[in-house]
Order: structure tokens, then C-alpha cells, then sequence
């Protein structure tokens, strides 16, 4: 399959199941505010990696509900995608929204801003 198309589904992928998410009423999944990252179909389109992060909410609880919830998200991905297969989804939890908030956070601790107006500063000192 050319990379294009696979990014293209990919994409379509993605953005379908993050409006889907919005109306599963599992209380798992909609008490968090879950984000999907991106997603990942294989080259047979049989399966699909769904990449998500989750704010607000127990990790393991909304990692449970998004696999309780595949068998609908995936009815509703059939529904609204035009494809011969509709890929089975397992959901994975994508760290590095919370990685960069820690890394923020610590770089606030110790005063320095991401602006790039102090090193503009001590460079007119010299």
C-alpha cells in the first residue's frame, strides 16, 4: 500500500475516533478528557493501534473502559469510514503529553522560561 494512503487512513483513523469518544457513555471514558494522539493501521488494515492520553481520571480505569468500549467504537468507525475492513482496535496509552508537562514544570522550578528572553539577556550582558 503507497505510504500516502496508509498515512491518509491513518489520519481518518484518528480524527474519527476522537469524535466517537465523545459520545461513549461508559463513565470511564467520559468523566477524563482522553485525547488521541494518532493512530497506526497496519499495512492490511486489519488491525489499528490507537494512541490516546488521558486527563483527569484513573489510567488503568480508562484504559479498561477504552477496551470495554472497542466493540462500539469500532461499530461507529465502520459507520463513518468507508473502508472494506474495519480494523480491530487496542488502545495505548501515549506518555509523552505527561512527560513534557513534567519537563515544563521542572524547568519552571528552576526559573527558566521556554520565551528564550533570558538567554537574549545574558548574551547583551557580555
Amino acid at each position: 500500500m503507497a505510504r500516502y494512503r496508509k498515512n491518509r487512513i491513518n489520519e481518518s483513523v484518528r480524527e474519527e475516533v476522537s469524535l466517537i469518544l465523545r459520545d461513549v457513555k461508559d463513565p470511564r471514558v467520559a468523566d477524563a478528557m482522553i485525547t488521541v494522539t494518532s493512530a497506526e493501521v497496519s499495512g492490511d488494515l486489519k488491525y489499528a493501534k490507537i494512541y490516546y492520553s488521558a486527563i483527569g481520571g484513573d489510567e488503568k480505569e480508562i484504559g479498561r473502559g477504552l477496551k470495554s468500549s472497542a466493540g462500539y467504537i469500532r461499530k461507529r468507525l465502520a459507520e463513518g469510514l468507508n473502508l472494506r475492513i474495519t480494523p480491530e482496535l487496542s488502545f495505548i496509552e501515549d506518555g509523552g503529553v505527561r512527560h513534557g508537562a513534567e519537563i515544563a514544570s521542572i524547568l519552571k522550578e528552576i526559573g527558566v522560561s521556554g520565551d528564550g528572553a533570558e538567554a537574549a539577556e545574558d548574551g547583551e550582558n557580555e
